[in-house]
């Protein structure tokens, strides 16, 4: 039996509610699938989600056309014979304006850009919108913004013509309408848009709301927008404006100057970090220099390794010391981070291989590494085998 669809007949401002017959249950994976008489619950397609809500109490999980047939998919174990449904209104609502605004939008990007809509998806967070062209201009999509704000401000309305008994070939489609069906039905935003679709629709413009284009990216030689509408606005606003007080209130500025001020102390933090980094490689240098005046390494050759274990050092901490130490001295190096029981080997002298004298040695002591002629890394599981490790090249006194 062919489900008859009532879902567009739904008063969205209404409890959501109908009765109605479930005629059959199918095992469908882990759940039911419910076939009923009649339905508020609109299936899944042309880009809308299905709705949700419960049948008798049970979650509606999905709802789905197949062959003509709405299923609807439950948790449970429901039987047949009457029911009360009950839409989630919120859902649907949200599902509605969302879908409107896109119509509108796809509309007002074709006529104004001649930019036709590929494809579209409302998601749950926003809806995105592929339309066939390249390098859409910022200002393009503010201003087919601005043309979307008038039409829900003029209270554009949202009229639905069925064909036949009205002829298809009459409206000036965005978009070529499916084939097979007995009614096609054409949504109209008078002033901005015609296109054939099943999914639901508010009555007019200003049931919408609001509209904001998100922005856009470029996708599969195509542009992908993103846009919210309705309550997602308010969300969105609610977001943006409490984010702005916390930064406004930690840079101690006005909300209106918060971008202004984020951006100095950007720029303020940046050369804070350049005067940091050198700082942070001058010490090093000192430290190198205290290394190998300690160590008699000064003018030192492949010949002479030297080892230390450095038990609160990090490998960043021990790599700079490293290229300060192999700048000053060509004996090789071998130093632990004890943070991260890491350690790095390092020679600067012409045609050494310094892979050799650590492979072995490193397999021996149960540690992991690799490396280059010059530059060897490895790691062990704990701090007491890579100082083990460590004290077996130490040829000179400890620094």
């Amino acid at each position: 039996m062919r489900t008859k669809p009532d879902y567009y007949d739904i008063d969205l401002y209404g409890d959501g509610k109908a009765r109605a017959e479930i005629i059959e249950v199918r095992l469908r994976g882990g759940g039911r699938a419910l076939v009923l008489d009649r339905t508020i619950f609109y299936p899944e397609g042309g880009g809308q989600g299905a709705d949700r809500g419960t049948i008798n109490g049970y979650d509606v999980l999905d709802v789905r056309e197949e062959d003509g047939e709405i299923l609807h998919i439950v948790e449970g174990d429901p039987v047949p014979g009457p029911c009360e449904l009950v839409l989630d209104l919120s859902r649907r609502r949200d599902f509605t304006v969302q879908h409107t605004a896109q119509h509108l939008v796809s509309g007002l990007m074709l006529r104004r850009g001649g930019y036709p809509t590929v494809s579209m998806r409302l998601g749950e967070d926003y809806t995105t919108i592929d339309v066939d062209g390249k390098n859409i201009s910022r200002e393009t999509l503010l201003a087919v913004e601005d043309e979307a704000v008038f039409a829900v401000e003029r209270d554009a309305p949202v009229v639905i013509h069925l064909c036949p008994p009205e002829r298809v070939e009459d409206f000036p489609l965005r978009k070529i309408p499916p084939k097979g069906e007995d009614v096609i039905r054409v949504v109209e935003i008078a002033g901005c848009d015609f296109s054939p679709c099943c999914g639901t629709h508010v009555p007019s413009a200003a049931r919408i709301g609001m509209i904001r284009i998100l922005g856009s990216e470029k996708y599969k030689g195509m542009t992908r927008i993103y846009l919210i509408a309705g309550r997602r606005c308010l969300k969105d606003s609610r977001v943006l404006r409490e984010n702005a007080e916390t930064v406004s209130r930690a840079l101690s500025v006005p909300v209106e100057e918060t971008g202004a001020a984020a951006l100095a102390l950007l720029e303020k933090t940046a050369k804070m970090e350049e005067r940091l980094k050198a700082a942070a490689e001058e010490a090093a240098r000192i430290r190198a220099c205290a290394i190998i005046e300690k160590a008699e390494l000064e003018g030192a050759g492949p010949d002479t390794w030297y080892a230390e274990y450095f038990p609160g050092a990090d490998m960043e901490e021990v790599s700079k010391l490293g290229r300060q130490l192999r700048e000053l001295s060509g004996a090789v190096f071998v130093l632990g981070a004890g943070k991260d029981k890491k350690f790095a080997a390092l020679c600067s002298a012409e045609g050494v291989d310094i892979r050799p004298g650590l492979k072995e040695a490193l397999e021996k002591a149960g540690g992991k590494g690799g490396g280059g002629k010059d530059f060897f890394q490895g790691q062990f599981a704990s701090g007491d085998e890579l100082e083990a490790f460590l004290a077996g090249f130490q040829t000179k006194a400890q620094a």
